[in-house]
């Protein structure tokens, strides 16, 4: 890895304390990852910019089987140092929560996410729940345990922390880990003599033993027989699209003395020798030796899984090519690679309704039908007899016809709007003398026109005329809705003593797919008695209409009349209650006559002289 001087002294200090032997870090690859294990006490955003440095993030532990890779890596880094004192170490990896963002019990990774990106997936490993802050950065670490980094199932736990900062990491918190992604990988060169492959990558790490070689890697091999020395540079390629090889052929570092003895003379499968010291590498039937003479590969153009999803890969003769193959109910996509669902109602497999399932579909009856028994035929569908005994809706007459029904009265009685009882009462000027033309006979004479309805108490009623029953296709499936036309009093105009009965219309039924629906019938006859009546009874409507208009208005007039004269004894009243006058408080004297002269009244008396 490429760090700083600082950096270095820093690792090589802890080196020194670890003891003799401890590497600077530690490589696993698998898959199309690496995953490279180090020593540092670093912060956690120091630590991402290390890896960042050489293509990388700190690592992701997105699975179990992710988590193993990197136990595998932390194992070989602290293998050396094992002792009986059992430590604990923490190692940052790529698991982050910015400042503002809370702990979050009810998400999987509790609101935190992995700073090179992705998906979260629910894999989680917490050693216990964190600390509910917001306040602060806070980031994650592997919980490792020294003394049992070698056993399989103790994987690391997930510590979260604060982060640290430059200069002031977290003391307990002793390397990181990276990870690395590739487009593929190439297979490890195999040695068929005596020699050493020591392989760079990508990311500058170096190693002798991986179990794979990511792409664009290096391996220098050094050969040795018998005191001679030979070297060879290979380069991880892309040979074809998505197959990644070594730009070498035959087996490397070759013995004459050796023979097949030395690891199978660096051959995947057969070894064979000449006799003289040579050999030469086979393969097993139905595997073809590829240009490097060593590998094999199968000559069943399906080895390289080309079908997907459900679709199943057939070799053609002779190996030429292959086709996939589809399990019954589907077929292949545009894509000739995988399989999409056969709809096969389209074909209307089925005499009513036809529901299509993934790989299959299933057949239903309309609503008033059944399936037929084993003896009949299951895929067929026959009538419910709604009027059966003890099983008939009707409070009196019921007819029963195909997937429905209808009920109808005695008479003197009327079919009530619930399309199944009946009323005793008339809607007519006058009783009813006889009945119209037409009307059924299963209410006896003098029946009236009966309604029909789809008979289930579990279902709302459907009704039809009698005079012109209707047949149309229900369904049983659960979203079928219905609905019911209004029923009509009619009031005849023509002769007392007849009566029309309220006339109802069938609904209609929506169903899932496939299924259809047809509307109610009416015959002319009903048409026009309904259009009599409904005159007759618009003629009566705006009678009574007007007549409350004329009320309301003749009260509104004497309401107005009463308040005008309450306000004018008011103002009246309100007048003789004003304040008189001063003068008003005096009463005046009658006027008199006054005398010429005022008399004396010292003058004698009258008829005295004096």
């Amino acid at each position: 890895m490429a760090t700083s001087s600082c950096q270095l002294l820093l690792l090589l200090l802890l080196l020194g304390q670890a003891g003799a032997g401890v590497a600077e870090e530690a490589v696993v690859c698998a898959g199309k990852a690496c995953y490279t294990a180090h020593w540092g006490k670093l912060s956690a955003a120091e630590a991402q910019r290390n890896c960042s440095a050489n293509g990388g993030n700190l690592a992701t532990v997105k699975s179990e089987e992710e988590a193993r890779h990197i136990q595998d890596s932390l194992t070989q880094l602290l293998k050396p140092q094992v002792s009986s004192e059992a430590t604990m170490g923490k190692f940052w990896i790529g698991l982050q929560r910015e400042k503002g963002k809370c702990w979050d019990p009810n998400l999987p990774l509790k609101g935190f996410s992995w700073v090179g990106g992705g998906e979260h997936t629910p894999y989680t490993n917490w050693q216990k729940e964190g600390k509910s802050t917001c306040i602060s950065r806070r980031c994650v670490a592997l919980l490792f345990n020294k003394a049992l980094s070698l056993l399989p199932d103790s994987l690391p736990k997930w510590s979260e922390g604060p982060c640290g900062t430059p200069g002031n990491p977290v003391s307990n918190v002793e390397g990181f880990v990276c990870k690395f992604s590739f487009k593929g990988m190439c297979r490890p060169l195999a040695l068929g003599g005596p020699g050493q492959v020591t392989y760079t990558t990508p990311f500058l790490a170096t190693s002798s033993s991986l179990g794979a070689v990511p792409f664009a890697s290096s391996a220098d091999v050094t050969c040795g027989d018998e005191g001679k020395e030979e070297a060879h540079y290979f380069l991880c390629k892309e040979k074809d699209s998505g197959v990644f090889d070594w730009d070498s052929s035959g087996p490397l570092c070759t013995s004459s003395k050796l023979g097949c003895s030395f690891n199978n003379g660096g051959c995947q499968q057969d070894c064979f020798d000449g006799g003289d010291g040579s050999f030469r590498c086979g393969c097993r039937p139905g595997f073809r030796l590829l240009d490097d003479l060593v590998t094999c590969a199968s000559r069943s153009p399906c080895s390289s899984d080309p079908c997907r999803g459900m679709a199943m890969c057939v070799p053609e003769p002779q190996w030429q090519g292959y086709t996939c193959h589809c399990p019954p109910g589907y077929q292949l996509d545009p894509s000739q690679l995988d399989c999409e669902d056969i709809d096969e109602c389209l074909g209307s497999p089925c005499p009513q309704e036809c529901i299509n399932t993934p790989g299959g579909f299933s057949c239903e009856c309309w609503v008033g039908y059944e399936p037929g028994g084993p003896g009949e035929g299951e895929e067929s569908c026959l009538d419910v007899d709604e009027c059966a005994p003890g099983l008939s809706p009707c409070a009196q007459g019921c007819t029963n016809t195909q997937g429905s029904f209808h009920c109808s009265c005695p008479s003197g009685s009327q079919l009530a709007s619930d399309g199944v009882s009946c009323t005793f009462g008339y809607t007519s000027l006058g009783p009813p003398t006889g009945s119209l033309p037409g009307e059924a006979e299963g209410g006896g004479e003098g029946s009236t026109i009966p309604s029909t309805m789809t008979p289930n108490p579990t279902r709302a009623p459907e009704y039809t005329s009698d005079t012109a029953p209707v047949t149309r296709r229900p369904s049983l499936l659960s979203d079928t809705s219905v609905t019911h036309a209004p029923t009509q009093t009619l009031v005849p105009s023509g002769t007392p003593g007849l009566r029309l009965e309220p006339s109802t219309r069938r609904p209609t039924t929506t169903a899932g797919r496939g299924a259809s629906a047809a509307g109610a019938s009416i015959n002319d006859d009903s048409v026009a008695q309904q259009s009599d009546g409904s005159t007759d009874g618009q003629k009566l409507l705006l009678f009574y209409i007007l007549g409350t208009v004329v009320a309301i208005l003749l009260m509104l007039a004497l309401a107005l009349g009463l308040l005008v004269y309450r306000k004018r004894k008011a103002k009246k009243e309100e007048k003789e209650k004003k304040p008189q006058s001063a003068a008003d408080s005096y009463s005046w004297v009658p006027e008199r006559a006054e005398s010429r002269a005022m008399e004396n009244q010292y003058s004698p008396a009258p008829g005295t002289d004096c």
